[in-house]
């Protein structure tokens, strides 16, 4: 039975802070995004000024293809 409270009472914590208008964690997951879009800003301005790196291209099937070529059990038969 006491596992039980001891597991019980963080939820029961939460449900109450929720129950009354508080958010535990919502000023700090507002200061996570505020700080990543002004990153994503700062290097938004850096990088318009110096060349995009071109992607790598693959050679190697990927997607729906890649699934197309390990499901393939044998070639279309021969038109007639």
């Amino acid at each position: 039975m006491i596992e039980f409270a001891i597991a019980a009472v963080p939820l029961l914590l939460l449900l109450v802070a929720l129950l009354l208008g508080r958010y535990p964690g919502c000023e700090a997951a507002m200061r996570l995004a505020e700080r990543i879009a002004s990153r994503a800003r700062r290097q938004a301005t850096t990088a318009s000024n110096s060349r995009r790196p071109q992607p790598p291209t693959s050679r190697a099937a990927h997607g729906g293809l890649l699934i197309a070529f390990s499901l393939a059990q044998r070639p279309p038969p021969l038109a007639a």
